[in-house]
């Protein structure tokens, strides 16, 4: 669902467990109230919450708010389109998901294995 070249806008995900909303909305290129916005509107996306609320959103979450910001932004979807096809979808989602991590790992192994080929 998210294309190569959307993706290419947008920052590398570290290889980090956890991400903060404010991470997590600098990787995706959406402000921190919109994040918050698409948690109740979108059921999928549910961040871990600890201590005084504070969100901590994993790997997955950020693939799955770049779908999102993707379907909204890119391709002219409505909050109720986006979550009809993001619901329908599924297990084409996950593996989807699956395949953007796998790309997106690839690109962080070939970064290090330039840097260490220098």
């Amino acid at each position: 669902m998210l294309e190569a070249s959307n993706n290419s806008e947008l920052p590398a995900i570290p290889g980090k467990r956890y991400f903060t909303i404010g991470e997590v909305s600098e990787l995706c290129l959406v402000k921190p109230h919109v994040l918050r916005y698409w948690e109740q509107e979108f059921p999928q996306l549910k961040p871990l919450k600890r201590r005084g609320n504070r969100r901590y959103y994993q790997r997955h979450d950020v693939i799955l708010i770049r779908q999102i910001r993707s379907l909204l932004y890119e391709q002219g979807f409505t909050i109720g389109g986006a979550r009809q096809r993001l619901s329908g979808d599924q297990a084409k989602d996950d593996s989807n998901q699956s395949q953007q991590i796998i790309k997106q790992l690839r690109t962080e192994l070939e970064d290090v294995l330039e840097i260490l080929r220098r």
